[in-house]
C-alpha cells in the first residue's frame, strides 16, 4: 500500500512503531522494520553510548531497512544525538516535543527526515512551517503524555491545515483503523500499546499479561506522576500516587529520582533543570518536578524489572481491546490484510 508516508520514508507499509522508553528497543525496532514498517528507536532511556550501540545492532539486524531515532528536543545533549544520527545514517528523526527551527534545519540539511509528533492543530502548523517532513498527530486515547481531543477530531482538523503528511496515533491497532485514518487524510497510522503487545516486545512476560487483562476502564489518565495528564493503566502505585499528600509524594520522587540518577548518570542539579524546564508555565509541585525529571525510572520499573508495583505502565486505550501478542511480522501482515478486505468491501457498496 502505497502512500506519502511510504514514499517519503521508503516503507513499504504505511504503519509506523512508536519510540516507547524502555520498550522500542533494537529487538522490537528490527522486527518491525522486517516486517516493512517503520520502527523508532527510543533514545531518552539511553545514553549517547547506548544509542549509537542500539543503532548498530538494528543495522545489523536488518538489511537496509529504514528506520528511526525518537529524540527528546528538550534535552541537554540532543545535539549530541544529533550528530549520532547524522553520522551513522539514520534515516529518521522522530521528535515527542517540538524541536527547534534550528535543530530541524541542521537534520534535514543532513537528509534526514523530520517527524514531531503533536496534539494540537497550532504544533502542527508551526513545525510543518519551519520545514518538517510530516507529522505524527496523537489523540487522546493515546498512551503516555496526551491530550483531551480525540484523534477523530483532531486528525480531520491537523489534515486540513498543513500541507505535509500527517500520520495518525491514538486508539489504532488494527486494519480498519488503518483505513479510517487514510479516509480522514492521513498517510499511516502509528501505534505504541499495539508494538508493546507482541512476542518480540521485551517487555516482560507478567506486564504483558497485565495490559492483556486490562478493560478500557482500566485505562486512565492522571496528572498525579508529573503534573501533566498522563494516559496509563491504573495501578496500586498510580492510585497511591494520587492519594499521597505532597510531603509522602516527595519522598517517593526522591527516592526512584536517586533511583534514575544512578542509571543515567545525570547530576541532581541537571535532573532538576530537566523537571524546571517542564514546569515552566505549569503549576507543578516539588515532588512533580523530581517525577518529570525522573518518569523514565517509573518506567522502567515495569517495563524493564516487572515491577508493576512500584512504576508507571503507559498505555493507550487499545489495551482494553487488544487480547494476542502477535510478532511484528504477524501483526503487521493482519493489518495490512484486514485494510484490503475492508477496502474491497467498501469499494463493493
Amino acid at each position: 500500500m502505497e502512500t506519502a508516508l511510504t514514499r517519503l520514508v521508503g516503507v513499504r507499509h504505511p504503519i509506523v512503531q512508536t519510540g516507547m522508553g524502555w520498550v522500542a528497543g533494537p529487538r522490537l525496532v528490527s522486527a518491525t522494520a522486517n516486517a516493512g514498517a517503520l520502527g523508532i528507536l527510543a533514545s531518552a532511556t539511553m545514553t549517547p553510548g547506548q544509542l549509537r550501540d542500539a543503532v548498530r545492532e538494528v543495522r545489523s539486524r536488518t538489511d537496509g531497512a529504514p528506520f528511526g531515532v525518537n529524540l527528546r528536543a528538550d534535552a541537554g545533549d540532543a545535539r549530541e544525538r544529533v550528530r549520532i544520527i547524522v553520522e551513522e545514517g539514520v534515516r529518521v528523526a522522530s521528535f515527542a516535543l517540538a524541536p527547534s527551527r534550528e535543530l530541524i534545519a541542521e537534520l534535514k540539511d543532513a537528509g534526514v527526515v523530520v517527524i514531531p509528533s503533536v496534539g494540537a492543530r497550532r504544533h502542527a502548523e508551526k513545525v510543518a512551517a519551519w520545514g518538517a517532513d510530516a507529522v505524527v498527530v496523537q489523540g487522546g486515547e493515546g498512551g503516555g503524555h496526551t491530550g483531551e481531543v480525540a484523534t477523530t477530531v483532531l486528525l480531520p482538523q491537523v489534515v486540513d491545515a498543513v500541507d505535509i503528511p500527517v500520520v495518525a496515533a491514538g486508539g489504532f491497532h488494527d486494519g480498519r483503523g488503518l483505513v479510517a485514518a487514510l479516509a480522514f487524510g492521513a498517510a499511516g497510522v502509528a501505534m505504541g500499546t499495539r508494538f508493546l503487545l507482541t512476542s518480540d516486545s521485551t517487555v516482560p512476560d507478567a506486564v504483558k499479561a497485565r495490559y492483556l487483562a486490562a478493560t478500557v476502564k482500566d485505562v486512565t489518565v492522571t496528572r498525579a506522576v508529573d503534573g501533566l495528564p498522563h494516559r496509563m493503566l491504573r495501578t496500586e502505585f498510580v492510585s497511591a500516587l494520587e492519594a499521597s499528600g505532597r510531603t509522602r509524594a516527595l519522598a517517593h520522587a526522591v527516592r526512584h529520582a536517586a533511583g534514575f540518577r544512578r542509571l543515567s548518570g545525570l547530576t541532581w542539579r541537571r535532573m532538576v533543570r530537566d523537571g524546571l524546564a517542564l514546569r515552566h508555565g505549569k503549576d507543578l509541585t516539588w515532588s512533580q518536578v523530581l517525577l518529570a525529571a525522573n518518569t523514565p525510572m517509573l518506567l522502567r520499573s515495569a517495563m524493564v524489572d516487572g515491577r508493576t508495583d512500584l512504576g508507571v505502565m503507559a498505555a493507550g486505550q487499545v489495551a482494553g481491546v487488544i487480547d494476542d501478542l502477535p510478532s511484528c511480522a504477524e501483526l503487521v501482515e493482519r493489518i495490512m490484510k484486514e485494510a484490503e478486505e475492508v477496502r474491497e468491501r467498501l469499494g463493493g457498496a
